[in-house]
């Protein structure tokens, strides 16, 4: 039985040419082809990725997470609905100025009077009972004050006893003074910056060195001075008919803690806690 032989041809070349094409031609040319699908491929996922590119550069901020800043320069604005306001202030709303300060209590006041007509420089012979003002508020130069006690100690010539004057009420025995410990304590405990930071705003804004051990220092001294105070308030508070207490969690030395909150009508009292059962509430 004889079986049909299939021509060695080629669809892209003429059944002639492909004959007369050496073998190792063809076998190159076959390679290639067959590489086609993956090149093709490529290509397709290629134009994906820039399409997608294009797209994202081409994204306004209205419709995506990115700041107006970078909107192109051909990104035009959405335009405002029927009944939709206007940004900013409405029509009628009054402005939020900064209120002026009486003329007496200003620290220094500087007259700025032309002397003669900008038009035909005649002089002026009257003044203006309402003129412009303008105040501009300055940070005054800080300097700290330094007080230096000196506390000799004398030896009686009769009986041979050293002696020193009584140490004044009020001074501290350390470096820094109470209104220095207080704005540590506002730094740390308002404004809530570390304990690195504070030595850095002392130095800088106030011209007084300090270290970072310094600042837990000043924070005991503190808590200690305000030992006093905070008892009375707590007292009052339990004196009260109507306080309302509350808690809420956070972190303390690394374990979590309750920071515990008496409010009544004059006196609000802290109360910081390892716990949140009820003897933070009965201690408040």
């Amino acid at each position: 039985m004889a079986y049909p032989v299939a021509m060695d041809t080629h669809p892209a070349f003429p059944p002639e040419l492909w004959e007369r094409t050496p073998l190792a031609i063809r076998a190159h040319i076959e390679m290639l082809e067959g590489q086609v699908p993956t090149l093709t491929s490529m290509v397709h996922t290629l134009q994906e990725q820039v399409r997608t590119l294009e797209e994202r550069r081409n994204q306004p901020s209205r419709n995506s997470s990115r700041p107006p800043s970078s909107d192109p320069p051909q990104a035009q604005r959405p335009k405002r609905l029927r009944g939709q306001r206007r940004r900013g202030g409405q029509p009628g709303h009054p402005g939020q100025t900064r209120p002026l300060v009486p003329v007496e209590e200003a620290d220094e006041g500087v007259v700025l009077t032309p002397e003669r007509c900008s038009g035909c420089h005649a002089p002026f012979v009257e003044d203006d009972p309402t003129p412009f003002r303008h105040p501009v508020l300055e940070m005054p130069p800080i300097k700290p004050v330094i007080t230096e006690y000196h506390w000799p100690q004398l030896v009686c010539p009769a009986c041979g006893a050293t002696t020193r004057a009584p140490w004044p009420e009020g001074v501290p025995s350390g470096p820094y003074g109470p209104r220095s410990h207080a704005t540590v304590a506002l730094w740390t405990g308002s404004y809530r910056l570390s304990q690195r930071t504070p030595p850095q705003v002392m130095a800088d804004l106030c011209g007084v060195p300090l270290s970072a051990s310094t600042i837990s220092q000043s924070e005991q001294v503190t808590t200690a001075v305000g030992a006093e105070p905070v008892a009375e308030a707590r007292a009052h508070g339990q004196a009260q008919a109507v306080a309302h207490v509350d808690e809420t969690s956070g972190r303390q030395g690394g374990k979590r803690a309750w920071l515990w909150g008496g409010v009544t009508r004059m006196v609000t009292v802290f109360l910081s806690r390892m716990s949140r059962g009820g003897q933070g509430a009965r201690e408040l």
